[in-house]
């Protein structure tokens, strides 16, 4: 697999620019930025990923880990998902209030 993507570098470049934007966006956004600021940080952001591409066709498995990184993310996010989902269900355990927490009467 390391050998494909160090025969198609496009690919590779596309791959860690579309994972790099994924992972900022999820972990590092606080919130909305201007536009030009906007345009800033993801020019930066692309120009950073051409240093990524080099390591990458270098051997070294950056797109191999920032899929990792990004399944994980998304496995998180599943999770959450699915806990709040389960938490405003009316039946069951999750709506019943915890009656043991220490401090309580």
């Amino acid at each position: 697999m390391q050998h494909w993507f160090s025969e198609h570098p496009w690919i590779s470049y596309v791959l860690i620019l579309g994972f790099t934007i994924y992972i900022f966006n999820a972990v590092f956004r606080m919130g909305r930025l201007p536009i030009l600021k906007e345009i800033l940080v993801y020019l930066i952001m692309a120009i950073g990923c051409l240093v990524l591409l080099v390591l990458q066709i270098d051997k070294l498995p950056i797109i191999q880990c920032m899929g990792v990184a990004v399944i994980m993310m998304l496995m998180l996010r599943l999770r959450q998902l699915y806990d709040k989902r389960r938490g405003s269900r009316p039946s069951g355990e999750a709506g019943k209030p915890n009656t043991n927490a220490p401090g309580r009467p």
